[in-house]
């Protein structure tokens, strides 16, 4: 397997740790099990310059830090009026070399100041960056990023569009690849048969180093640039085996839903209500699953033939705090972690490889326990909601075994 997430940010992105720099970035993503990674806001001229000195060349549009391997690619925010409305959509920019990010950046720079944000935001329209990128190189490709979420994204409720074309116009061609997002996966898309075409990559948008690989796109073996191109725009699900996910219910955007009051709602309940709170009369946000009712096509568990699979996991110290039932920012949580990762090699390999007899036989009783349920799909989540992470639960309550109590000291 050779394990890829294209989509993170550097410690130039606002909310973002200040340890998001290369060298802790290939430390975690070998902790990870990450074999390559998006070098993030390669826009910010600052981050740019450390990435020129500290990636080597290792072949065309793949760079190397150690033994991770990087591509270079910058998330940004486009802020432009189009149709009656202002537009807010976040898109992912992959490029081959650095002497084409210069030209990239030379020509974002006209619509935006880059030294702002790691993610630069641009008075530029979806459809015209992608001409211009086009005018630069052809082997520059643009992704839509985290397409449902509903701020920020091409289809979010609150400054999204209703179908691809609306945003692309006539580049839409140029799209064939679109990113899940944490409050969705693929069965979500598959409900809607618009984007049959597009294959579907799932990444972290890690915000700290800790979080890379959370979701994450799992490949046969090493690909190039040019075929990692050719991957996306053909589907080939023999080279893309399947995308990471997160359960798609602890996104922080799934439901619909007013933090300000905790008031989280059913798509149904939200519009039996007019979008508004049940306990302050606010507008609430509407979250990813309303979206997809509203445009989609298709029943709930709908499989689109032909396209790469995937696998909902829960990050391995959610469930070490879980089974200690500590927060997982603990030393107990953070010992039990470093030493699964010393045993099993990386959290990824533990995960998704690792035989159950193997996981039984080697971890905690406990920890088995929940690794396993997550594996089966037997949990309880209480699903996200405007901006607040769904809650999992990986030991069904009152049904989980009586479990050997972990030795914590």
């Amino acid at each position: 397997m050779f394990i890829a997430d294209f989509h993170i940010h550097s410690k130039y992105s606002r909310a973002t740790s200040k340890d998001m720099d290369i060298e802790n970035l290939s430390n975690w993503a070998g902790v990870k099990g990450i074999n390559l990674l998006g070098t993030a806001d390669f826009t910010h001229p600052d981050w740019l310059r450390e990435l020129k000195n500290k990636l080597e060349k290792a072949e065309y549009g793949i760079y190397r830090h150690k033994n991770i391997f990087y591509m270079l690619t910058s998330e940004v925010s486009n802020i432009y009026f189009k149709t009656g409305r202002v537009r807010k959509i976040h898109n992912i920019i992959f490029a081959p070399s650095f002497e084409i990010v210069d030209e990239i950046n030379k020509f974002l720079s006209q619509h935006g100041n880059l030294y702002s944000d790691g993610r630069a935001i641009l008075r530029l329209e979806s459809d015209k960056m992608v001409k211009g990128l086009g005018k630069i190189s052809k082997d520059i490709f643009v992704v839509p990023a985290h397409v449902w979420t509903p701020h920020f994204s091409l289809f979010g409720a609150n400054s999204g569009f209703d179908s691809i074309e609306e945003c692309f116009d006539d580049v839409t061609d140029k799209i064939y690849s679109l990113e899940t997002g944490l409050s969705s996966d693929p069965a979500i898309n598959w409900r809607w048969s618009a984007l049959d075409r597009f294959s579907l990559m799932s990444n972290s948008d890690a915000h700290s180093p800790s979080k890379i690989g959370r979701e994450a796109n799992v490949f046969k073996e090493k690909f190039g640039y040019k075929e990692l191109i050719e991957i996306l725009k053909t589907k080939d699900k023999e080279k893309f085996l399947y995308t990471v996910e997160f359960f798609p219910q602890e996104g922080k955007y799934h439901w619909d839903g007013h933090r300000k009051c905790n008031a989280r709602l059913a798509p149904s309940e939200s519009k039996n209500l007019n979008y508004t709170c049940p306990k302050c009369g606010a507008r609430v946000t509407v979250g990813v699953m309303h979206r997809v009712e509203k445009l989609g096509d298709r029943n709930e568990g709908f499989a689109l033939e032909g396209a790469p699979s995937y696998k909902n996991l829960v990050p391995l110290i959610e469930i070490i705090a879980s089974a200690l039932n500590v927060g997982s920012l603990t030393q107990v949580a953070q010992r039990e972690y470093n030493m699964l990762i010393n045993k099993f090699g990386s959290e990824l390999k533990l995960l998704l490889e690792t035989p159950e007899k193997m996981i039984e036989d080697e971890c905690p009783p406990k920890i088995a326990t929940g690794i396993l349920n997550v594996r089966r799909g037997a949990l309880e989540i209480i699903p996200g909601y405007d901006g607040v992470y769904g809650k999992v639960n990986v030991y069904k309550s009152g049904k989980e075994k009586k479990e050997k109590q972990l030795e914590l000291f």
